[in-house]
C-alpha cells in the first residue's frame, strides 16, 4: 500500500519554540502555545491557513500546553508560571476569565473531559489535580489533589467516554484515576517503561492506550475488566490494563508526544530526533497481541526536535505538528 505525507502549510509566526497544538472540536481551527507566552489561533482563509488570533497577557512564563473544550467555545492553557489560564469568547474574542493557582510550579497539560463538566492538570510538583467546572465555565473548584506520582508529571488525558483520567510521568509510570463516592482514586498504575513517559494517547473506544517515552519505545496498553474471557486477574473489581505490544528500534532519540488518530485508526509520534513516523496496526489483528507497522517515516519534518502531533478530529488525512524550530505545520497523509 502506498503512503505519502506532504506539509499543507508552515504556519510561522512563534518567536520561541512551539510546544503544544490542538484541534478545535469541529477541526476548523487550530491552536498553537510556545515559550513566547503566547497562543496563536490559526484557520482557513480561502485556501489558506493563517492567524486568527494571538492571545497574550495570560501567562508569565512559557505555556506549554493548550486545549480546546468540548463546546469549543473556550481553551485551557498550562503554564510554566503555575498557573491554568481559561479563555472564553463569550464576547466573541477569546479573552482570559478565569486563571487556576495552586500548582506550586510548572503546570505541563491542562486537557477538558468529554463531558466539558472537568478539568486536568498536572505539574512538575508531582501533582495532578481535577477541576469542577461550575456556572457555564465563569468558575472552577478544585475537586481533587492527586499525589500518586514519585516524580515530575508530563501529561493528563481523559478516557474518551468516561471520566477515567491518565496521567504520565518522569517517574516512568503511568496512573489511572476515576470518582469513588465523591473522592477521587487512583484505580491502576502501568508499569513497564523504562524512562519517563513522555505523553499518551486513547484509542477512540478508550479500550486501549498508545504511550510514548524517552526509553524511545511506544507500547500499546489494553484493559481487561473483571470476569474478562481472556482469564487475566484483576483485583478489587477494577479493570487492569496490561501491555500488549512495544514498538521498539524506530526512533533515535526520546518520542516526546503521540496521537492515536480517532478516525482512521493510525498512531503518529513526535520526535527529538525532528521526525514524525506513522504506524498502522497489522490486520487481522489478535487483540491480545496486536502488532503494528511503521507505513511512513518523514525525516527532518522540522528542522529541531518535534514536540507534538495532533490528528485531526473529523479528516483522517490532516495531521499538524509543532516544534523547537518555531513553526507549526500541517501535513496531509495519502494511503492508497
Amino acid at each position: 500500500m502506498a503512503c505519502s505525507l506532504s506539509a499543507v502549510a508552515t504556519l510561522e509566526g512563534h518567536q520561541e519554540r512551539a510546544w503544544n497544538v490542538d484541534w478545535s472540536p469541529s477541526g476548523a481551527l487550530l491552536t498553537s502555545c510556545s515559550s513566547d507566552k503566547t497562543i496563536r489561533v490559526w484557520g482557513l482563509e480561502g485556501e489558506a491557513w493563517v492567524c486568527k488570533t494571538v492571545l497574550t497577557d495570560g501567562h508569565q512564563r512559557t505555556i506549554r500546553s493548550v486545549s480546546w473544550s468540548p463546546c469549543g467555545n473556550m481553551l485551557a492553557s498550562a503554564s510554566f508560571d503555575a498557573t491554568t489560564c481559561i479563555w472564553d469568547k463569550k464576547g466573541g474574542e477569546f479573552q482570559c476569565s478565569s486563571t487556576l493557582e495552586g500548582h506550586e510550579n510548572e503546570v505541563k497539560s491542562a486537557v477538558w473531559s468529554r463531558s466539558g463538566g472537568l478539568l486536568a492538570t498536572c505539574s512538575r510538583d508531582k501533582s495532578v489535580w481535577v477541576w469542577e467546572v461550575l456556572s457555564d465555565g465563569d468558575d472552577f473548584e478544585c475537586a481533587a489533589v492527586l499525589q500518586h506520582h514519585t516524580q515530575d508529571v508530563k501529561c493528563v488525558r481523559w478516557h474518551p467516554t468516561q471520566e477515567l483520567l491518565a496521567s504520565a510521568s518522569y517517574d516512568d509510570t503511568i496512573k489511572m484515576y476515576r470518582e469513588d463516592d465523591d473522592d477521587w482514586i487512583c484505580c491502576g498504575t502501568l508499569e513497564g517503561h523504562e524512562s519517563t513517559v513522555w505523553s499518551i494517547s486513547f484509542e477512540a473506544t478508550g479500550n486501549r492506550l498508545a504511550s510514548c517515552s524517552a526509553d524511545k519505545t511506544v507500547k500499546i496498553w489494553r484493559v481487561y475488566k473483571p470476569g474478562n474471557p481472556e482469564g487475566i486477574p484483576t483485583s478489587g473489581g477494577e479493570p487492569v490494563w496490561k501491555c500488549v505490544c512495544t514498538l521498539s528500534g524506530y526512533h533515535n532519540r526520546d518520542i516526546y508526544d503521540i496521537s492515536w488518530s480517532p478516525s482512521s485508526g493510525l498512531i503518529a509520534t513526535a520526535c527529538g530526533d525532528d521526525c514524525i513516523r506513522i504506524f498502522r496496526e497489522k490486520l487481522p489483528a489478535d487483540p491480545n497481541q496486536p502488532n503494528f507497522d511503521l507505513i511512513w517515516e518523514e525525516k527532518k519534518a522540522h528542522s529541531s526536535d518535534v514536540n507534538c502531533v495532533a490528528w485531526h478530529p473529523k479528516d483522517p488525512s490532516l495531521l499538524a505538528s509543532c516544534s523547537d524550530d518555531c513553526s507549526v505545520r500541517i501535513w496531509k497523509f495519502n494511503s492508497e
